[in-house]
Parts: C-alpha cells; structure tokens; sequence
C-alpha cells in the first residue's frame, strides 16, 4: 500500500515570488515529491496545479533536447501570479521514471536514429514507468479536490481522477526548437500528448 507522509515544510521567498515548500516522501524518509505552494486554498477558486516529472538535463543544465526546463520556468512564473497554485515536483520520474542512467542510455541510442518510445524498449524498459498516486495524495493533503491543471499528458488528467480529484485541463505546450521538435512530435504522436509542440499554454 502507497503510504506518502509530510516529511518537511518552509518558507522560501524565491525569485519568482514567496511560496510554501512541502516535502513528501514514504516512510523511510525518502522524497518523492516536492510541493511549491503559493496562497492557500479558496473555496471559490481552483489552484493551478503543474505536475513536473523531475528532468536534471533539461531543469538543471538547461538541455534543449526536450521541454522540460521552459516548461518549469513558465510554469513557476504561472503560479507567482495565482491567489493559489502549487508545483508538484516528482523527484523520482527522472526520464519518464526509467532514472537517470537509462536516460542517457537512452539519449545515446537516439543520437544513432532511434526516437524516445523506440530507445526505451531497446533498453527493455517502458516507455512511462511514472507514477502519480504519490502526487495525488500530496494534493489530498494540501486540502486540494478540485484543481486547474497545467498539463498536455492525459495519462497525468486520468491519474488524479482515477484518485478521486476533479480536474479541469489547462493547456501548457508550445515550447518547441529546432532540438526538441522531433522528440514533442513523438510525445504527441506516439504517446497520446496533445499538441505539445502547438502554441496553447497556460496563461
């Protein structure tokens, strides 16, 4: 059974603006997800809520072979401006939860011509092995049942309903370059995204 327990909270004043932090993780005290809050819950508004699978690539050493970094910086500048949004940062879903070795691995294959569902299965691993039940309880326990969702993954929308939350999609793709128009075009394509290279966004 999925047992997530708060582990940690603090104030952080960011660039971006003054948020909560919240960290949640299972009963050995190892995290899993990361919660960035901004305000407190208003029962006449939805939070905007962004789930981000953690990239390091993409995140820490701003990579332009995926969306990952852009789709974190617009998505914190969102929440700045909310009465109240939260960032669930999902540590454990480096490379679409395969790890970071793999994604490398996998990287190396798709600079010989394979694309990212195709370098997965070479390696003998899915190609999502994400979990969001983890998330989901995080949102439970920030009081959340109803939320606006910055996402352009269904497999995340169907997660948190499955869970019991109510969830209205708010569109957040668009961030396309000359490095990282193939890999969206196979995230549309190939796992069911919707219009991830296309212009739509939260706003």
């Amino acid at each position: 059974m999925l047992t997530t327990t708060l582990l940690a909270s603090c104030e952080l004043p960011t660039s971006y603006g003054d948020f909560t932090l919240h960290v949640f993780g299972d009963d050995d005290g190892r995290e899993d997800v990361i919660a960035l809050v901004r305000g407190g819950p208003d029962a006449h508004q939805q939070p905007l809520v962004r789930m981000h699978s953690a990239c390091f690539t993409g995140d820490i050493l701003a990579s332009l072979r995926c969306d990952c970094g852009p789709q974190l910086d617009t998505a914190v500048r969102l929440l700045a401006k909310e009465q109240h949004g939260i960032l669930l940062y999902l540590t454990r879903h480096e490379g679409r939860g395969i790890g970071l070795v793999n994604k490398i691995k996998a990287y190396a294959l798709q600079e010989k011509g394979m694309d990212t569902v195709a370098a997965n299965v070479h390696l003998g691993l899915p190609a999502d092995a994400r979990d969001y039940r983890a998330a989901a309880e995080a949102l439970r326990q920030l009081g959340v049942s109803h939320l606006r969702l910055a996402t352009n993954n269904p497999a995340k929308i169907e997660a948190l309903v499955n869970a019991g939350l109510s969830v209205e999609r708010v569109p957040h793709g668009g961030f396309v370059s000359a490095h990282n128009s193939e890999y969206l075009r196979i995230k549309d394509v190939l796992m069911g995204h919707l219009d991830s290279a296309g212009g739509g966004r939260a706003g």
